[in-house]
């Protein structure tokens, strides 16, 4: 759904997913700065007096206006250098190369930006952001960097605009809020909470996600965001609240959004993704946890109509007993297929009810066990391990038995030709989107999704090679394939394995009248049209409120990647 957090960490994401939040009440319709004249006007409006037009710098006398291109990627990244000591890095640098293993897939990692900048602060971002745009220089903003196609929060001969050092948490003296810059990982977050007895609806893996164990109480990431606080360059009266995170607008204004301040930007940065600025920081809902189960249960795969059963079980129990949470998973390993499932219970009950039907199929090896949050966020975080190619893939439907066992065998059988492939690990995941989940999403005046009480259940399916389902209940689910592999030749015969896993069981979904629209975010591959799955009323309003906090479209024309609203 941000390095936590771009999605800081959200879902609905990251959605959010990529720290592209923004926000204001009544934004002023002007661009950012055309030359460096009118750069070093915006800059001195921030306090700074920096000497853009003088003989130190390469572009004195400066009102020409700039095309993208590297060699002017290059010059705004001299500049910038100039600004911002120990903040940019060329491309020659060391730490410019070690920025560049940072990212989860190797596609990310082969896309090189011409300079890495680390901002320390959202005034930092924000001048960063007024001279790439000035230089109309293409940029990426990267979070916790897990995308799994290149571009995403990676950028070919631009900048890439890097918010690690906003790694910035506290919480109130009520332990009602948690505020959080948009550089941490959740695992960071976590640690912090949990010798407190807190937490926050946070991702399942250490560095990122918008899905939480959470989520029956209290919806996705995206829905627990009570506010994006923004500082702006140019004076304006704002609603002050406790809770609030920071964003950059395309005008280089920093704000607040929340439920009374710029409701609508609120809305539309739950599920909006990057289309609207960079979100600095986030202030979360926060509450009470202890110890609670968590674990990994490990099945032959030949368990799977076992599996199937006790998965509809659970969904329908589910909304009834939110505190459960469920991933099933199937996946080729060493010359095996096998099914590994994670469950999670919000109390420290080691066998509860909801559970007994999986708890009742023998196992391969289990890890359950009563811990905390951090200890079982740390462990899903190594299947999940960096450094490989990658490809994510995903729809959602209905939750149904007979589509169910379907999508499996579809994606056995497409498998096959490619699960051998150098360092491959094909894997099929499958997720309940309960109504109770679902209950949330309207909270706070809702979120941009587009899904409804009346959709759940779902199931989200999705491919990574892996492979990952979600199933909504009603029930959506949400299918995702993933795909981890070694040799950029097999890109394409696993592009087109995947892809046809998807639309294969798409149309045994509709065939069977359980297809749902919704395309989950964090898990879409590059060619999906994510908003698309939003419902058009609702693409539409997005684009509305695009529009009206960024009327040129810089973060649709210079933040390229990720995933667009379509304007141009």
């Amino acid at each position: 759904m941000l390095r936590v957090i771009s999605t800081p960490v959200l879902a609905c994401c990251f959605l959010f997913s990529l720290l592209g939040l923004s926000s204001s009440s009544e934004i002023e319709s002007f661009a950012p700065p055309r030359n460096l004249n009118e750069l070093e006007g915006f800059l001195s409006s921030l306090g700074i007096q920096a000497a853009v037009n003088t003989s130190e710098n390469p572009f004195s006398k400066s009102d020409a206006t700039f095309t993208h291109d590297r060699v002017s990627c290059v010059s705004a990244c001299t500049l910038l250098e100039h600004l911002l000591r120990d903040v940019v890095f060329l491309s020659a640098s060391m730490e410019y190369k070690q920025q560049q293993l940072s990212y989860w897939s190797s596609q990310q990692a082969e896309t090189e930006p011409a300079c890495r900048a680390l901002p320390r602060s959202a005034e930092e971002v924000a001048i960063t952001y007024l001279v790439t745009a000035t230089f109309n220089c293409k940029f990426a903003v990267k979070g916790g960097g897990h995308a799994a196609f290149g571009g995403a929060s990676s950028i070919e001969d631009g900048i890439t605009i890097d918010l690690q050092n906003l790694e910035s948490i506290s919480v109130n003296a009520e332990k009602t809020i948690t505020q959080i810059g948009t550089g941490n990982r959740w695992i960071n977050v976590y640690e912090y909470l949990t010798p407190k007895n807190l937490s926050v609806i946070g991702g399942r893996v250490s560095d990122i996600g918008g899905i939480s164990y959470f989520s029956g109480r209290y919806g996705w990431a995206c829905d627990g965001v009570e506010n994006y606080e923004v500082r702006t360059i140019h004076p304006i009266t704002i609603a002050q609240r406790s809770n609030h995170s920071k964003i950059v607008l395309a005008n280089g204004q920093i704000r607040n959004t929340n439920i009374n301040t710029n409701p609508d930007l609120y809305w539309a940065l739950r599920g909006g993704g990057n289309n609207f600025g960079i979100v600095t920081r986030l202030d979360l809902e926060t509450f009470p946890q202890g110890d609670m189960l968590g674990g990994v249960n490990l099945y032959p795969a030949t368990a799977n109509a076992s599996l199937f059963k006790a998965y509809q079980n659970f969904v329908a129990e589910q909304p009834q007993d939110p505190d459960a949470a469920l991933l099933v998973a199937f996946f080729y390993s060493q010359g095996e297929w096998l099914s590994n499932n994670n469950y999670e219970y919000a109390k420290p009950i080691e066998n509860p009810s909801i559970f007994r039907d999986f708890f009742a199929i023998p196992t391969v090896t289990s890890t359950k066990r009563i811990t905390n949050l951090t200890d079982i966020t740390a462990e899903l975080t190594t299947y999940a391990p960096s450094g490989f190619r990658e490809t994510y893939i995903t729809a959602t439907f209905k939750n149904d038995a007979d589509i169910q066992q379907q999508i499996f065998d579809i994606f056995i059988e497409e498998m096959d030709p490619v699960k051998d492939a150098i360092g491959a690990l094909p894997a099929l995941v499958m997720q309940p989107i309960s109504k109770s989940v679902i209950r949330n999403f309207s909270k706070n005046g809702g979120n941009a999704l587009g899904l409804a009480d009346v959709d759940g259940p779902l199931m989200r399916t999705s491919l990574k090679l892996l492979v990952q389902v979600f199933f909504l209940l009603t029930r959506p689910t949400v299918v995702n394939l993933a795909f981890m592999w070694s040799d950029a030749a097999d890109d394409e015969k696993i592009y087109a394995a995947t892809s046809k896993v998807i639309q294969r069981s798409i149309d045994a979904a509709k065939r069977l009248g359980v297809y749902n629209q919704y395309i989950y975010q964090n898990y879409a591959a590059k060619g999906q049209d994510v908003f698309a799955g939003y419902g058009e009323a609702n693409r539409k309003r997005l684009i509305e409120i695009s529009k009206k906090y960024d009327p040129k479209g810089v973060f649709q024309k210079l933040q390229p990647g990720y995933f667009k609203l379509g304007r141009f």
